[in-house]
């Protein structure tokens, strides 16, 4: 007996010195087991477990675990708690207020006065609020006093402001928008923005700037959409050429379209090269 006994403390520390962390030894839940030639052995569980490699493991994965460094970022997290509260409160003021520029600019400046930052999403979602309830001129407000804070100068806002004058029927401020956009933006300007210029034009009845616009487009290497192919043709045709306008069908306008009848994607003929081809 006093032989196995032994032979258990002989494995028990082969077992420790295979690993050389002290604070291992502590953790580890049998480390301050020892046993001595006469202790009675009535169990060798414990023993055994000590050749067990996942135990050690553990003990090891324990020990790896470290405390995370906190972060200093250099920005600011912009929190979206509340924002949709406060882009109804905004709503609610601009609509109560007289249509004077001073007057709205004077109430929006007193609701960011409180603010550590500029309450960007807040006021992104107010414009998207004025922008379903069709409140154009609040729409331009609201834009144009966040550009001249230096905030939102985005194509989504660009796209919202450009829609405002349109509908406002202010082509000659959206025009002036657009020739900064086109200023600032060169490279950047997405397929969306210039199909909202495009439109604009067409619905003001000005082939001669849609005409500008479209070059633009072609010398960025921006490819129009069936909408806006169809608005460039009409201007052609409105200015008596024709000849660019089949130009223009034959380069962008797909001969064939994809449409769903009964369930089933059929390939059809496409009007403009059923008129024009």
């Amino acid at each position: 007996m006093r032989m196995a006994v032994e032979h258990a403390i002989q494995n028990n520390m082969m077992c420790l010195s295979r690993h050389s962390s002290i604070q291992t030894i502590i953790r580890h839940p049998f480390s301050s087991f020892s046993l001595s030639p006469f202790h009675k052995v009535t169990s060798m569980q414990h023993v055994r477990c000590c050749h067990n490699p996942l135990s050690y493991g553990a003990a090891e994965k324990e020990m790896s675990k470290k405390v995370g460094k906190k972060e200093h970022h250099l920005w600011k997290k912009r929190d979206s708690t509340g924002s949709g509260q406060k882009a109804l409160n905004l709503v609610r003021i601009v609509s109560e207020l007289p249509n004077e520029k001073e007057a709205v600019y004077g109430a929006l400046n007193k609701w960011i006065a409180w603010e550590p930052e500029f309450p960007l999403i807040a006021a992104t979602k107010a414009l998207r609020i004025l922008r379903k309830r069709s409140q154009w001129k609040r729409v331009i407000q609201v834009a144009k006093w966040m550009l001249s804070k230096g905030q939102g100068a985005s194509m989504g806002t660009y796209d919202t402001l450009l829609l405002a004058f349109d509908m406002d029927w202010r082509a000659d401020e959206a025009e002036s928008l657009w020739n900064m956009i086109l200023h600032m933006h060169t490279r950047s300007i997405s397929k969306r923005l210039f199909s909202r210029m495009i439109s604009l034009y067409d619905h003001h009845d000005m082939p001669d700037k849609l005409i500008e616009v479209f070059a633009d487009m072609e010398e960025l290497g921006v490819k129009p959409d069936e909408d806006t192919v169809m608005r460039v043709a009409r201007a052609f045709q409105t200015l008596g050429e024709e000849e660019k306008q089949k130009l223009v069908l034959q380069k962008y306008m797909c001969k064939w379209k994809y449409i769903h009848f009964k369930g089933e994607r059929v390939r059809v003929r496409t009007d403009a090269w059923d008129e024009k081809c």
